[in-house]
């Protein structure tokens, strides 16, 4: 990819006594995909909106291209901005809606009726140029919006939420539509959402925050397979974590084994935490894993069972499928690739 478009320099932000951003730094490369991602209240809607110039950072710089713009109004941006609620006009045509900004900025008639018609095709809504608003879906709609803030050539869109209002198959229709579209328009996408599966669906970079702080920033399957902690873990998908000791590089001590593991670098006898995911967990006959249990329970999950496997005083998840039944007693196997070593968080 090439060089970075925005940058966030040690940006803070707070409403009172309330700190809602603290000494943020990010780096968004041009042609990116990238999402902002977290639970609500994390601080990821008001980095959108200072990306968008509708907040002020309290400390730190906003760079776009290399030039700071804390203070430079939404209008006078190369960013356009889709909502949440999508904020289209009921009173206008889809025309008129995706025309409004070129209106504005007072195009030739000519130039917008060409605009439109490839904002159109790009949404798939060729042909629904006179369709009144309110006659839409809400994915119709969605798309609207998306044209409308696509028409005016912006360098950088921000999209806050969009698929939020949407089914939920229609919203994995959107994901795919909105990767492919990107790509095609060959722009960057900054894209805020609290749904992991979106995120990891979507992105090429993701950024999980929580309590305005950046928790960590890679791809989606680096965030994935090699959370950086306790909260990352837990946020992006399911995990089993548990207390363990790093005996020396290569080699963990849980749940009574010495596993072998790919991890190195944690020094020696040192406390840490392990990250397993649970599909990746082997279910093997007893006495031939490592770790020895009775399945607690089994839930059909669709595309894989859910089981819960009590291992002395420790809980297992396991997604697996094939099935054991509850009352059963098992073997876990866990292969060396599949231990994700993590420092020891310190309470307070």
């Amino acid at each position: 990819m090439s060089e970075s478009i925005v940058e966030l320099k040690n940006i803070s932000k707070a409403y009172g006594s309330n700190t809602v951003l603290e000494n943020i730094n990010l780096s968004i490369r041009k042609n990116e995909f990238l999402t902002l991602l977290g639970p609500s209240g994390c601080g990821k809607t008001t980095t959108l909106r200072i990306i968008g110039g509708f907040e002020t950072p309290d400390e730190g710089n906003l760079l776009f291209e290399g030039k700071k713009i804390n203070t430079l109004p939404p209008y006078k941006r190369k960013v356009n901005t889709v909502f949440q609620k999508y904020a289209l006009f009921p009173h206008l045509t889809v025309a008129q809606n995706i025309a409004f900004g070129l209106k504005i900025k007072k195009v030739n008639q000519s130039t917008i009726d060409e605009k439109v018609k490839a904002m159109l095709q790009l949404v798939n809504l060729a042909g629904y140029e006179d369709r009144d608003i309110t006659s839409l879906s809400g994915g119709q709609q969605q798309r609207v919006a998306i044209a409308r803030a696509l028409v005016n050539e912006p360098e950088v869109l921000l999209l806050d939420e969009p698929l939020g209002a949407l089914d939920s198959k229609l919203r994995k229709g959107m994901q795919i539509e909105l990767k492919n579209m990107q790509q095609r328009l060959g722009i960057t996408f900054i894209f805020v959402t609290h749904d992991q599966e979106e995120a990891l669906t979507m992105s090429d970079t993701v950024v999980v925050m929580n309590e305005g702080i950046i928790q960590q920033v890679g791809t989606p399957t680096d965030i994935y397979n090699e959370p950086i902690n306790r909260f990352v873990a837990t946020f992006i998908g399911e995990s089993n974590i548990v207390d363990a000791t790093m005996i020396k590089d290569y080699l963990v001590h849980f749940a009574d084994y010495d596993f072998n593991c790919v991890d190195f670098g944690f020094g020696e006898n040192q406390p840490v935490d392990v990250v397993i995911r649970p599909e990746d967990i082997k279910l093997v006959p007893e006495g031939e894993g490592m770790i020895q249990g009775e399945v607690k329970s089994v839930v059909f999950k669709g595309v894989h069972y859910e089981m819960q496997i009590q291992a002395k005083d420790h809980v297992w998840l396991v997604h697996s499928t094939l099935m054991e039944p509850a009352g059963s007693r098992v073997g876990l196997q866990i292969l060396p690739n599949d231990i994700h070593i993590m420092a020891k968080e310190v309470d307070g």
